[in-house]
């Protein structure tokens, strides 16, 4: 689910994030280039829209979620994805700080990166209770030659009044306490330890030797990991993201873009390298072929013909590089960026698909395009001693030669009836 919620808000991320490229792009003189054109400030027109996609995450992981859960729990999604809104601004505190003062407001920041745990946490919930007074039987029944729209409206009443209520008890309970509501409540208990949790090494590489690890069964390891560690990684790229645009130090070296731009390349196992040795490498003519067929997908990060054609799935042979080459990447960007000597991710959303160089410069500038080719070259000589192996294995196979027929198997052709 939390895949098809990365589908629904991912593209509205990206526009943004092409806007705030545009007016941060890593290439000195840029923004003195059209200044000349546009004036001084002519950058800041860039930072609406991205403030219109990146400011508003947890609003449209709310919707996304209460829409998809809805429509798995088999209840109206429409209705599901409005409750779960509702629900969310039900318990959020309507508290700015402006001027050293308190004022009335909506605050960005519970709205955006802050509020993405809590807004995960109600949708599910408020969706679940509708959906429960829903199947329970709890609705208002029509009578007969009422308009459907106006039938599933008053339908929906009791089972939202439910979700309502339910929401309502607990802002009133999160009130009585210190922290005064449930966003601060979340942030202080859960959300902060677990950020502080992703945002270390062993916790990244953890999480991708279980990745792998569900691949080789044929498990779809990112949506299985990507459940739990997507939204923590997604999480510190906004804090990225809001310290690159306020021109402060990044604080998290660990982000969506150090997983999708230097964990692995050409997908799961950074099978780009091993695509790269099986065309540099191998003799046989299934692997050549494979390769051929599997290079352009590989290049934009899609591996399935790799995964399920060579195969990598339940061979133990190729367990070991495709668990030890993103292990290796994940270590050494760690690395190199903890000392300084690659710039960190700015949190800026740079699609999956996009190629190896071309991504690692928009993310971090041309040291990022360079440590990219340098990780993909040495994930080619760790891949090529299995890939070797493989390759003389299926080279045996077609240099065999084609055994005789048995002089005992049968033909049609032998057959006369004056046998009979």
């Amino acid at each position: 689910m939390l895949q098809r919620l990365e589908t629904f808000f991912m593209p509205l991320l990206i526009v943004g994030s092409f806007f705030l490229l545009i007016a941060n792009f890593p290439s000195p003189g840029w923004t003195e280039f059209w200044g000349q054109f546009f004036g001084e400030n002519w950058a800041s027109y860039f930072s609406k829209p991205t403030d219109a996609t990146f400011s508003i995450m947890a609003a449209l992981a709310v919707i996304g979620i209460g829409y998809s859960f809805a429509e798995q729990m088999q209840v109206d999604k429409l209705f599901g994805a409005a409750i779960a809104m509702v629900c969310w601004f039900l318990i959020m505190p309507y508290e700015i700080l402006f001027e050293e003062q308190i004022v009335g407001g909506i605050p960005l920041g519970w709205v955006g990166s802050k509020g993405i745990f809590v807004g995960i946490i109600c949708a599910f919930l408020a969706v679940h209770v509708y959906a429960w007074a829903d199947k329970k039987g709890w609705v208002i029944k029509m009578p007969d030659g009422v308009p459907p729209t106006v039938e599933k409206s008053f339908a929906a009443l009791i089972p939202a009044g439910m979700s309502v209520l339910v929401f309502f008890v607990i802002n009133v309970v999160f009130a009585m306490t210190p922290y005064k509501n449930a966003f601060n409540f979340v942030f202080t208990i859960l959300q902060t330890p677990l950020l502080k949790l992703g945002n270390t090494l062993p916790a990244m590489v953890i999480a991708y030797i279980f990745l792998h690890f569900f691949w080789f069964f044929g498990v779809n390891g990112g949506s299985v990991v990507g459940a739990v560690f997507n939204p923590i990684l997604q999480t510190l790229s906004a804090e990225n993201l809001a310290a690159f645009q306020a021109g402060q130090p990044l604080p998290n070296i660990i982000s969506q873009q150090f997983q999708d731009l230097f964990a692995t390349f050409g997908g799961a196992g950074s099978t780009l390298s091993l695509l790269i040795a099986m065309l540099l490498f191998c003799r046989s003519r299934r692997i050549k072929e494979l390769g051929k067929l599997a290079l352009i997908p590989g290049v934009f990060g899609i591996n399935e013909p790799i995964i399920f054609g060579l195969p990598i799935l339940l061979n133990p042979m190729m367990l070991i590089p495709f668990m030890l080459v993103p292990t290796i990447n994940i270590v050494i960007s760690y690395i190199c960026m903890s000392l300084g000597l690659v710039p960190l991710c700015s949190g800026v959303a740079i699609p999956w698909t996009m190629p190896v160089v071309i991504s690692g410069f928009l993310a971090t500038g041309w040291q990022g395009a360079v440590l990219q080719v340098l990780l993909l070259i040495l994930g080619v000589f760790i891949y090529m001693p299995f890939i070797k192996m493989m390759d003389k294995q299926y080279l045996m196979d077609e240099t065999k030669p084609v055994e005789e027929e048995d002089e005992d198997d049968i033909s049609l052709d032998d057959l006369s009836f004056d046998d009979l």
